[in-house]
């Protein structure tokens, strides 16, 4: 009982590993445009909403994003540092509100891609029942992630000089895709 954080805060540190240069993974992660196209297991929309400043910071998102779990999340991501290929940092606001910061690191042939992501869930279905479902929404972020690492090392396969996009396979796409087709239509109605 000494925690000081509410049952909907979460920490998470993930590490993956991708064939790349930190050039090549910032140019597929620091455009967030384009994640339903690469990452559509995760990021089922996402809508410019500011091109903020020259440097990038300010730049915004709204996205529309899922797990495993039959839900999905509504957020807006907004940089909150400029994209170099040391890494980057932003903000979420909405159904989830808090920090990323990504960092990049070459090892050899291939980047070390961290992520530090501490947010708390706004959305009244996981303030309901975080305390007590806290363990599935932490395993549905590792999936998620999981997806993101495969996603990416496809991506990067895909942009790679000579490479015959049609030979590499499409990245997973979301479960309960019907769910959330008819999750994406109420939201545009």
């Amino acid at each position: 009982m000494g925690d000081s954080k509410s049952s909907t805060d979460y920490e998470f540190l993930t590490v993956w590993r991708v064939a790349g240069t930190p050039r090549e993974v910032v140019d597929v992660l620091g455009d967030a445009g384009t994640l339903p196209r690469w990452w559509p297991s995760v990021y089922l929309d996402v809508e410019p909403r500011d091109a903020g400043n020259p440097d990038g910071t300010g730049k915004a998102f709204f996205l529309h994003t899922k797990g495993w779990l039959p839900y999905t999340l509504k957020w807006q991501l907004t940089l909150t540092e400029p994209v170099t290929e040391q890494g980057f940092a932003l903000s979420a606001r909405g159904d989830l509100n808090g920090t990323g910061r990504w960092t990049f690191e070459q090892d050899g042939p291939e980047t070390v891609v961290t992520y530090d992501w501490r947010v708390s869930a706004a959305k009244p279905l996981l303030r309901r029942l975080g305390w007590l479902l806290k363990p599935a929404f932490a395993a549905n972020h590792r999936w998620a992630m999981a997806r993101g690492q495969e996603a990416l090392a496809l991506e990067l396969r895909r942009r790679r000089p000579g490479a015959d996009p049609a030979k590499v396979p499409e990245p997973a796409g979301p479960t309960f895709a019907r769910l959330s087709r008819w999750q994406q239509k109420a939201t545009h109605t």
